[in-house]
C-alpha cells in the first residue's frame, strides 16, 4: 500500500504529509549554520545527478532500545546538507529507528520520491515507489497535541495502519499542513533549512519531483 498522510485541508488525497509555523526573528551573528543556509543551491541548481536503481526492500533488523542522549542526523542530497536534531522522548523506538538506519548507510542511494510544493519533501523508500519500508514498523503514538510545524521531520504510514505506525520512509514539512496527531515525530530540521526550501520546490501538480533529489549519504552524531 502506498504509504500516505491524510491530510487536512491541503489539496491532498492520501499521502504523507507535515506542516510549518515559522517565525521570522533578528538573525545572530553568522554562524557556520548560515553560512551552509546561504550557500544552499536555489530550485534548479542542485547538483544533476542520475536517479538511483532501486534497493532492496526490507531486510532490516528493528531497534530494540530506545535512545540515550542527544543525536543528530545530517543528509546529504545533491542540493545541499540538511540536519535533523532528533526528539528520542516524543519519537521513541521510531526515533531510535531513524537514527539506526541513517548510521547503517539504508538511506544512501535513496532519493525524495514525493514532493509537495508548499507542503512536505518524502523520502526514505529504498525502492522510490512510495511502497518501500525496512522490513519492521514502530508505533509511537505522537501526543494529542502535536503539531507538525515547518521543519517538522516525522515518519510516513499507510492510511489503515495505527496512529504513530512507522517504517523507513519519513517526511519533512515545507509548509502549513493541518495534519492530525497520526504520524510519529521523530525530530526537526536545524540547520541547512534553504536546502530543504529548496528542494521543497522542485515538485509538479502530481507531487512527482521535477529534478532527481538524491541522498548521498546520512551522518550519525551524538549518543
Amino acid at each position: 500500500m502506498l504509504l500516505a498522510l491524510l491530510v487536512a485541508g491541503c489539496g491532498d488525497d492520501d499521502d504523507d504529509s507535515g506542516d510549518e509555523s515559522g517565525t521570522a526573528t533578528t538573525p545572530p551573528a553568522e554562524t557556520q549554520a548560515d553560512t551552509q543556509a546561504e550557500e544552499a543551491p536555489a530550485p534548479g541548481e542542485c547538483a544533476e545527478v542520475t536517479q538511483p536503481d532501486p534497493k532492496r526492500d526490507g531486510g532490516e533488523d528493528a531497534p530494540t532500545e530506545e535512545l540515550t542522549g542527544d543525536h543528530e542526523v545530517t543528509f546529504t542530497t545533491n542540493c545541499g546538507e540538511f540536519t535533523v536534531e532528533i526528539d528520542e522522548e516524543v519519537g521513541g523506538m521510531s526515533a531510535a529507528s531513524f537514527v539506526q538506519l541513517a548510521e547503517s548507510g539504508f538511506y544512501e542511494d535513496t532519493f525524495f520520491h514525493r514532493i509537495a510544493v508548499d507542503f512536505v519533501i518524502q523520502g526514505g523508500d529504498p525502492t522510490g515507489t512510495g511502497t518501500g519500508g525496512p522490513g519492521y514498523t514502530t508505533e509511537d503514538p505522537p501526543p494529542n497535541d502535536a503539531t507538525y510545524d515547518r521543519y517538522t521531520v516525522a515518519m510516513a504510514k499507510a492510511g489503515p495502519e495505527p496512529p504513530g505506525t512507522a517504517g523507513s520512509q519519513f517526511f519533512v514539512m515545507t509548509g502549513d499542513g493541518g495534519l492530525p496527531p497520526d504520524y510519529a515525530i521523530v525530530g526537526e530540521v536545524t540547520e541547512g533549512k534553504k536546502v530543504v526550501d529548496a528542494i521543497g520546490e522542485l515538485g509538479d501538480p502530481a507531487q512527482q519531483p521535477t529534478e532527481v533529489v538524491v541522498i548521498e549519504g546520512a551522518t550519525v552524531k551524538g549518543g
